[in-house]
């Protein structure tokens, strides 16, 4: 044990907070404050009843479906077959079963699990946070420590409120300075994960710092942490700070105004100390991150929207050769192909990375008055998202562009929804990830930020922003 005075960073003060024990071969059993579950959850629940036991703190587990749900209509009937119609339903019933608090389709609170719990005050500083599913990491925005689980993992969060996880290294990201114009915190991650690669911060936790993420808003930082995930990161964090109090203050789950300062006064604390020392460090200047864009099938494979399609032969490493040459067949694209001026099919908005409203309000910008020469869904990370555009204005904006209007969801991003991209169709997608066939199989992704992939909606090709 480190000694008490020494300097920590904040991963290790929130799990030192929630260690029950370290088991000599390494690993910490760690007490779980928040258990968010989605529909996939009934491989874990039917593990619970064939161990004749029950979720142990049900108050503290949150159900929300949204990786299968539909996003033209609120019911399980209308979604894409039968078997998800089942998989909806079953989901219900094991909430009411376990005794869980769940946003079902019909609520008011239903949405991607990811943006429903930092918006609802289920996320809150300091805590621990899991879900099956890798992108709960976008949750360490409010300063917490949250990852990904398996749903045999799950069922033992559900039975025990705990979990045996090997404490990570750190890796803290620092971004100096202010952000140009058009650019993103979608545009931040891309750049970071092409400099350090999609394996690059492996075995880590990272928590951004800096002067560009001091500026950015939560919604902002909730997309860093998301896409921390794409750099094979445990999870990512941002400090909490004056901007986190703000956005917490007032929402459904957060403390109460007696509670208020108590509460503040112990997430102040958690700031990593100033002399704490990191496995690793990387900079990067904000000045210098142009708008984005990917053309292969990995997050690392992004180049400025001013920029080229590498020649795989320039790269060092056979690997990368060999993958590089792979991506480019899958995409159909030639070494040296400009990257602006791209056709494309299709735009999609949406996912746990960039569905929130100032996403869309980015978006929405750019198209008032414009029309989409493509089609165009754009999917709201959450019904409170849906109502609040639909209030500000937004909506219409989408509408009257030629954008469907959809209700929320994971839709396009997973792709498990009926929503796809057709075989060899080319998309530009504001979500986390471009795999082969991750859209749909043959699909073509081309990650993006809001703002971009509405540029490319009123052009019919990928184009850069800041020419709009």
């Amino acid at each position: 044990m480190a000694h008490m005075n020494a300097p920590r960073t904040m991963l290790a003060k929130i799990w030192d907070e929630h260690e029950i024990l370290r088991h000599p071969s390494g690993p910490s059993l760690l007490y779980i404050d928040r258990d968010m579950i989605h529909e996939g959850s009934f491989h874990a629940f039917a593990d619970l009843k064939r161990r004749g036991l029950k979720p142990r703190r049900p108050k503290q587990i949150f159900g929300v479906a949204d990786h299968y749900v539909p996003t033209l209509g609120r019911t399980s009937k209308d979604a894409a077959s039968p078997a998800i119609a089942r998989m909806i339903d079953t989901f219900d019933e094991n909430m009411e079963w376990g005794g869980v608090r769940h946003f079902g389709l019909s609520s008011r609170s239903q949405g991607i699990v990811h943006v429903v719990a930092p918006e609802q005050g289920i996320t809150l500083p300091g805590l621990t946070i899991v879900c099956s599913d890798s992108h709960t990491s976008t949750q360490g925005a409010l300063g917490a420590i949250a990852f990904g689980i398996g749903q045999s993992e799950n069922a033992h969060v559900l039975a025990t409120q705990a979990i045996w996880q090997l404490r990570p290294k750190t890796m803290r990201v620092t971004i100096n300075g202010t952000l140009g114009q058009g650019v993103t915190a979608k545009d931040v991650m891309l750049a970071l994960i092409a400099k350090i690669g999609a394996a690059g911060a492996g075995g880590h936790a990272i928590e951004f710092a800096g002067q560009v993420v001091r500026d950015m808003s939560i919604e902002g930082r909730l997309t860093l942490c998301n896409m921390s995930i794409e750099a094979a990161a445990r999870f990512g964090m941002v400090a909490p700070d004056e901007t986190t109090f703000a956005y917490v203050r007032g929402r459904n789950f957060a403390p109460n105004e007696q509670e208020w300062d108590a509460a503040v006064n112990h997430w102040r604390q958690l700031v990593s100390d100033d002399d704490a020392v990191f496995d690793r460090e990387v900079v990067l200047e904000g000045a210098d991150i142009p708008p984005m864009v990917t053309w292969g099938t990995s997050p690392e494979d992004a180049v400025s929207i001013e920029g080229r399609v590498p020649d795989p032969s320039t790269f060092d490493n056979a690997d990368k050769r060999k993958a590089a040459i792979k991506s480019l067949e899958y995409m159909e694209l030639a070494p040296g192909t400009e990257l602006s001026g791209l056709k494309l099919d299709k735009v999609f908005i949406g996912s746990c990375t960039n569905s929130r409203i100032e996403d869309l309000r980015a978006a929405a910008a750019i198209l008032k008055g414009r029309k989409a020469k493509i089609q165009a869904i754009v999917v709201p990370g959450s019904t409170q998202v849906k109502e609040q555009a639909e209030a500000e204005g937004i909506a219409a904006i989408f509408r009257e562009a030629g954008f469907e209007w959809r209700d929320s969801g994971c839709s396009m991003c997973a792709a498990m929804n009926g929503d796809v991209v057709g075989p060899g169709e080319r998309c530009a997608s504001t979500s986390n990830r471009n795999f082969v066939g991750r859209q749909g199989p043959g699909a073509r992704t081309h990650l993006v930020s809001p703002a971009m992939a509405a540029a490319a909606a009123i052009t019919g090709c990928l184009t850069d922003v800041r020419r709009v």
